[in-house]
């Protein structure tokens, strides 16, 4: 299955047996996805166009790749995407179709990297909440065999692909706040 960790901070896993098998992520939390305000994967040469021809230093570039850009950066308003979904601004639907498809296209990276997968699961602020970009999601990866039930995506699932869908979608909550709790514990105990 591939798990998309949709929020402010986003990523994507494919798993196969209950094991990681690849990501989106990589040596740091700026590649993969577009997230809230971080740009996801980019083009290297980009830096040495900011070096070159803005003459930004480290620093500069630092903040402008982890702070301002991402969703706010398209958009020039929000790294939110309630905000994005609610504005009739072009830039916010910029920002929105540029995440979904990104979304759309690591899962299948990530599908090919297994051969198929049977299910998708969204998680994450984005992923429980927006339906709109679920079932975006969904639709523009029909191909994949997944079929959307709208009425269950609109109440969050917890499955929202409809029973004839060779691959199923689901909602799942994540608690970060728990799991940190839990690795706390875990290493204080030992």
């Amino acid at each position: 299955m591939v798990v998309a960790h949709l929020g402010n901070g986003a990523s994507m896993a494919a798993l196969q047996n209950g094991r990681s098998m690849d990501s989106t992520m990589g040596f740091t939390a700026l590649d993969g996805l577009p997230m809230g305000t971080r740009s996801g994967q980019m083009d290297p040469g980009v830096l040495l166009y900011f070096m070159h021809e803005r003459a930004m230093d480290a620093g500069q570039i630092q903040e402008l790749l982890y702070r301002r850009s991402g969703l706010l950066g398209l958009s020039g308003l929000s790294s939110d995407m309630r905000d994005l979904l609610a504005s009739d601004d072009p830039r916010a639907a910029l920002a929105v179709d540029y995440f979904v498809y990104h979304v759309c296209r690591q899962v299948g990276a990530l599908a090919a990297a297994m051969e198929g997968i049977d299910g998708l699961v969204f998680t994450a602020g984005i992923g429980e909440n927006a339906a709109p970009i679920r079932a975006r999601v969904i639709r523009r990866l029909g191909w994949l065999g997944i079929e959307l039930d709208e009425a269950a995506n609109e109440r969050r699932g917890p499955r929202i692909s409809t029973a004839e869908s060779r691959v199923s979608a689901w909602v799942v909550p994540t608690d970060e706040e728990q799991m940190i709790a839990r690795a706390t514990l875990a290493a204080v105990a030992a």
